[in-house]
């Protein structure tokens, strides 16, 4: 099957909103100060600093009120007429000020505010008094909870409470569900599509009040247990389904959010389920990036095991600053460069049979050939079913500059008058309770029909004896048949996620802000990870009153046009290419360096209005620096875009150099 273009198939729009992607976190901050100080012990609600009109980006002060309103209006203005809304969470500020404890009252009221803020843009524009014209998903973060990161397992009053703040998201029938656990789905697309909304806090390693999904007695395993069957339950109906959340499944080889059993529960659900699954949305991280979660890292074992086998990871800081990103990102970096280049393998399977003159032809062309059948192996065969996908992106709260994403699919024979807000009267949506499921689930243990690329702990190996595994004290559910394509997840069709556009605002242009150079120079004491970022306005007081310019978001870059990712689509090939290259410590030819088109974004301020001049000035100084790249080694110019992504284009020339640093050795080595 080819890959689907957007002039051949119909595309819908669906913005997601969350801290991170669409997951934007939000972190709204009724107590913020305008030119108040970025220092920890101000935290942008004393003191005198540089703190913006519409935030105080790179620096860890929540959100001014001003960029929620602000950007609400936007989207009412720019991106209103969308499908359906993700919103992953964290709509109450951190408990960073010691002279300002979080109450529970302001936490409940802040994300009141914020579900209010989105009913009243996504309301029916001729009757508001009708609701919503567009589904909104709502997950927990785990700021929106107090003491932050610990929530208990359910029923319990923070579950009570949502569940009437989250009245108008929330379909009825699922709402005792919620309470018990708070996690409930929505059919976006009425008999089509379900985005699910997992509660990431009861898989989330910090959480001290659960214990992963290994017992019966955690919620946690009631979780994975309530995902399966529903996941089934959209099997056996032929929908697909998304999957958000707030905390997403990170595992490099010594970092991870989610407690091990969590992860692997998961990782097995999304590869037998792949039949199901269109994709992963997530927050929480506040960096622009992807994750690949690999079958072959399943591990069936007892929970004793995987308990042993995770202990060499460390929890990965609850959100990520530049300098923990940067062991982070290096870690992804050096799994995706053991990525065999997928493209020759892929290519091989999109073309035409051979005609029966190039069958007679023998040697190198038949080595070339084997060799594509072992990369396309590696991946899981021609479709990358080996891996499934997970998307996080930047947030709203300005550790970086804001951020939004829009995303598009394929509606290809879809029923466009079939939408969610006409199945509200007519009731087309099926109500099953979850616990029912011996009426509708056929054996889901192991069985001799599983696919040869299936995780299995008893497949035997020439020359070696091993010993019979212990059999899961759960239910593994069967793949899909051999005679199921791939899933939309993995191959072109309705439903497929074709690409996004994301946006920022450009807060150090906006806020426009002229700063008092301090007397002395700052003490260069480095970035740590563990305290207070107080960000580029650092010891600066402004010279004049606040004088911002119009508020906008504007694209920062979107995957159908971008000459640097190349992304036909977000299938599993797509990101498996990308990945690859990202993972290069020796660039391939077209993707060093040198042959970069500079794509940053402008922090100075420069806008479109600004002087010929300083673009001009701008350009020698980028050309001076190519110049300076020439001599040193190929830098993967792949792995410095997806860098300066992750931060929004907010880290200095020097800073994304930083990224380069710890690839030098191996690439020398490789030399």
């Amino acid at each position: 099957m080819g890959n689907s273009c957007t002039s051949q198939v119909g595309v819908h729009s669906s913005y997601l909103l969350d801290r991170s992607n669409a997951d934007q976190d939000l972190h709204p901050d009724p107590f913020y100060k305008i030119h108040s100080s970025t220092e920890e012990e101000h935290a942008c609600h004393r003191g005198k600093g540089l703190a913006g009109v519409y935030g105080a980006e790179t620096s860890d002060c929540d959100t001014p009120y001003s960029l929620i309103n602000a950007t609400f209006k936007w989207i009412a203005k720019n991106v209103r007429d969308v499908d359906f809304v993700v919103w992953t969470g964290d709509s109450a500020r951190h408990d960073s000020d010691e002279k300002i404890p979080r109450t529970q009252n302001e936490v409940l009221e802040t994300n009141r505010w914020i579900a209010e803020k989105l009913e009243e843009v996504f309301s029916d524009r001729d009757d508001p008094s009708k609701g919503l014209a567009v589904p909104i998903v709502s997950t927990f973060g785990n700021n929106d909870i107090l003491p932050h990161n610990i929530l208990l397992s359910g029923p319990n009053k923070w579950l009570k409470t949502y569940t009437d703040i989250w009245s108008s998201f929330i379909p009825e029938e699922q709402r005792h569900g919620f309470e018990r656990g708070g996690w409930y789905y929505v059919e976006v697309i009425p008999k089509k599509l379900a985005v699910f909304s997992l509660n990431t806090l009861y898989f989330f390693s910090h959480n001290a009040a659960v214990d992963g999904c290994a017992l019966h007695s955690e919620p946690g395993y009631e979780h994975m247990e309530w995902l399966r069957i529903q996941l089934q339950f959209m099997r056996n109906r032929g929908m697909k389904a998304i999957l958000i959340g707030h905390i997403p499944p990170a595992r490099t080889d010594s970092k991870q959010l989610w407690d091990e059993t969590c992860w692997q529960k998961y990782t097995l659900w999304l590869q037998q389920y792949r039949d199901v699954i269109v994709g992963g949305l997530y927050g929480h991280m506040n960096i622009d990036h992807f994750m690949l979660q690999d079958n072959k890292k399943i591990n069936l074992l007892s929970e004793e095991d995987v308990s042993a086998e995770s202990e060499i990871r460390t929890l990965m800081d609850e959100e990520l600053s530049t300098e923990s990103a940067n062991d982070y990102l290096e870690e992804l970096r050096e799994n995706w460069s053991e990525l065999p280049n997928p493209s020759p393998a892929m290519k091989a399977t999109d073309e035409d049979e051979p005609s029966e003159d190039s069958k007679k032809k023998k040697g190198k062309k038949d080595q070339k050939k084997s060799k594509k059948n072992k990369a396309l192996k590696k991946i899981g065969g021609p479709w990358g079913e080996r891996y499934s996908l997970t998307l996080v992106s930047p947030s709203l709260v300005p550790n970086f500059f804001p951020t939004l994403r829009v995303i598009e699919y394929n509606i290809t024979g879809l029923d466009t008058k079939a939408t969610w807000a006409s199945a509200q009267s007519v009731d087309l949506v099926e109500k099953v309770d979850w616990l029912e499921e011996d009426a509708m689930l056929p054996s889901e243990e192991h069985s001799s029909e599983q696919n040869d690329d299936e995780p299995s702990t008893d497949k035997k190996k020439k020359g070696k004896k091993h010993k019979k595994p212990k059999k899961p004290d759960f239910i593994v559910p069967l793949p899909p048949s051999k005679s199921t394509p791939p899933g939309p997840a993995y191959s072109p069709q309705t439903l497929t996620l074709l690409g996004y556009t994301q946006y920022f605002a450009n807060l150090t242009h906006i806020n426009n802000d002229e700063a008092i150079i301090p007397e002395a120079p700052e003490s260069e004491n480095g970035i740590d990870a563990d305290k207070w970022q107080p960000g580029k306005h650092k010891g600066k007081n402004p010279k004049h009153k606040p004088e911002p310019k119009p508020f906008q978001f504007q694209v920062e870059y979107d995957t159908f046009t971008d000459p640097i990712y190349k992304l036909k689509d977000l299938t599993m090939r797509s990101y498996i290419k990308l990945a690859h290259r990202i993972g290069k410590y020796k660039p391939e030819k077209g993707d060093s360096i040198e042959e970069l088109e500079d794509e940053t974004i402008d922090v100075t301020g420069t806008s479109d209005d600004d002087s010929d001049d300083e673009l001009e000035v701008d350009k020698k100084k980028k050309k001076h620096k190519k110049k300076k790249h020439h001599k040193q080694h190929e830098k993967n110019k792949v792995w410095l875009r997806f860098v300066r992504r992750a931060f929004v284009g907010t880290l200095d020339e020097e800073e994304l150099q930083t990224f380069d640093e710890v690839s030098i050795p191996k690439f020398r080595e490789e030399l």
